[in-house]
């Protein structure tokens, strides 16, 4: 699986690459194996060269794996079987948080370990544009909001996504766990909470610029 050396398809080959090789190596631990670096690149059809540009280590590939593993049962299953035909992205997103921090109490350890390992390994060769980790939560984010790809236009769009990144997943569960000495169900509410508020000021923002753009004047601010 080749990279292109330039040109605006890149950044999203780097993230198809990575998502490959992480597929890859989830599937072989699903099936109870020890993978070597050989026998992923093999999966992934990708060289060890490739793996170590965005993995530095083994065991953080091997670790992004079993979460993405467990993610198959606690999260991806439940979001699944979730009735998403609603075009309320605040609903889908409810729903999605609710499949996530349900699993926090078994994936817990392991996400603090996911976060130690990206602190202290030492950057891969990567560009700017190629985030570490996260992928899947990226996507169910992106699922979770597709109703309003559209009306946002895409730099709102992906500004929404950016901002619920910070409040969906492990660090703010933590936060909340650890900081503020909440119980799960207590999580659960606060990031719902929050991610509808950012849902509903993207909305209301979009709203004014529409206005704007239609009476010739500015969006109100302050």
């Amino acid at each position: 699986m080749g990279e292109p050396e330039a040109g605006p398809g890149r950044a999203a080959q780097r993230r198809r690459t990575r998502k490959a090789i992480v597929d890859a190596a989830t599937e072989l631990v699903a099936k109870g194996e020890e993978p070597s670096v050989t026998d992923i690149a093999r999966a992934a059809d990708v060289s060890r060269r490739t793996i170590y540009t965005y993995f530095p280590s083994i065991e953080q590939l091997l670790l992004d794996a079993t979460l993405g593993a467990l993610s198959s049962t606690h999260v991806d299953a439940p979001m699944a079987a979730a009735p998403m035909d609603t075009d309320d992205p605040a609903a889908r997103t409810v729903k999605m948080i609710d499949a996530l921090t349900r699993a926090t109490a078994d994936f817990l350890p392991l996400g603090r370990k996911m976060i130690r390992l990206t602190v202290e390994t030492p950057e891969p060769e990567r560009s700017d544009d190629q985030p570490r980790r996260g992928y899947r939560r990226v996507e169910w984010i992106e699922r979770a909001l597709e109703p309003l790809r559209d009306r946002l236009g895409q730099d709102a769009h992906e500004r929404l996504v950016s901002a619920l990144t910070m409040i969906v997943g492990w660090e703010g569960l933590i936060v909340l766990r650890d900081v503020r000495g909440l119980a799960p169900e207590q999580e659960r509410a606060v990031v719902a909470w929050a991610a509808q508020t950012l849902i509903d000021a993207a909305l209301a923002e979009s709203a004014d610029t529409e206005s704007a753009d239609t009476d010739g004047h500015p969006p109100a601010t302050g």
